[in-house]
């Protein structure tokens, strides 16, 4: 069977509305403070990309809303969905090759959404490992983009009060 115009245009404007909700969340979720119609606005934006990923996106696509969708949550204070959404992210994309500031940025979402949860213990460990991935990100400009975001997740406890663990993610400390 053969692809009509319309099938097209259908699947261009699916990745038109992809893209421009998913850019627009992010930057939303970029602020390090929003107020509850903002929160509001961004769980639509992430759930009307994730829909439009689900119709026309490659599996990457979709596992990358879902991590847009766990940062969504988290900011809510959706702990569950944020877990939820997360988890499912990180398992597609800890089965692939995927870049390093991928990984970073998949901690990341997982940690926030530990917080948002109340997993304190989870959170930190977590928040750890992404913050070891973020450093080691190869491109300057990619862990430049992984650290704008990681510095709005909210810090363990610990860390938050100036207090150092021994972890074993933290050598040298």
């Amino acid at each position: 069977m053969v692809d009509s115009p319309e099938q097209d245009e259908d699947v261009e404007q699916h990745r038109r509305h992809a893209i421009e909700c998913n850019n627009s969340a992010w930057e939303l979720a970029a602020q390090p403070e929003i107020t509850a119609e903002e929160k509001d606005l961004l769980l639509n934006l992430a759930h009307c990309a994730a829909h439009h990923w689900s119709k026309v996106g490659t599996p990457l696509n979709v596992a990358r809303a879902d991590m847009l969708l766990a940062r969504a949550h988290a900011i809510a204070g959706n702990g569950t969905l944020a877990l939820r959404y997360a988890e499912r992210s990180h398992d597609f994309l800890a089965s692939q090759e995927s870049p390093d500031w991928e990984m970073a940025f998949s901690h990341a979402m997982l940690a926030h959404a530990h917080h948002a949860a109340g997993q304190v213990p989870e959170h930190a460990q977590l928040y750890a490992q992404a913050q070891a991935l973020g450093k080691a990100i190869a491109d300057p400009e990619d862990r430049k983009v992984f650290l704008a975001t990681f510095d709005i997740i909210p810090k363990p406890e610990t860390e938050a009060r100036g207090e150092t663990s021994a972890g074993p993610l933290e050598h040298g400390r």
